[in-house]
């Protein structure tokens, strides 16, 4: 059976890209969004089995999207993904529940490698 992604980030290249990725991959992408609080509705609703979530974004950023995801189900499986290599945020992304961090740009096969690891657990 096929990966379930959820795919979050409010630049819809962004999202077009990750999703190329994904589907050339072998993996659906089950749905998209492009602010938190839409990601964290879009999880309830599609349960997929991995999100990749962008940090800085309108209404609500990928940090507390991740605490309201993972505060909903603590099993959740959240890949950063994101343009802001810092330190901080890396720490605080994962301190949050984040499973793995990828930086953009980013290159096909590491986000493949990072979904699947994850999906592996």
């Amino acid at each position: 059976m096929a990966i379930k992604v959820l795919i979050v980030d409010d630049a819809a290249f962004m999202r077009m890209l990750l999703k190329d990725i994904v589907t050339k991959a072998g993996m659906e992408v089950v749905g998209e969004a492009a602010n938190g609080q839409d990601a964290v509705t879009k999880y309830m609703e599609l349960k997929p089995d991995v999100v990749t979530m962008d940090i800085t974004m309108p209404v609500m950023d990928g940090i507390q999207a991740i605490k309201e995801i993972k505060k909903q189900d603590p099993a959740a499986k959240i890949i950063v993904c994101s343009a802001m290599g810092q330190q901080a945020m890396v720490i605080e992304a994962i301190q949050a529940g984040a499973k793995d961090f990828i930086v953009k740009p980013f290159q096909a096969n590491r986000v493949i490698e990072a979904i699947q690891k994850v999906v592996r657990g």
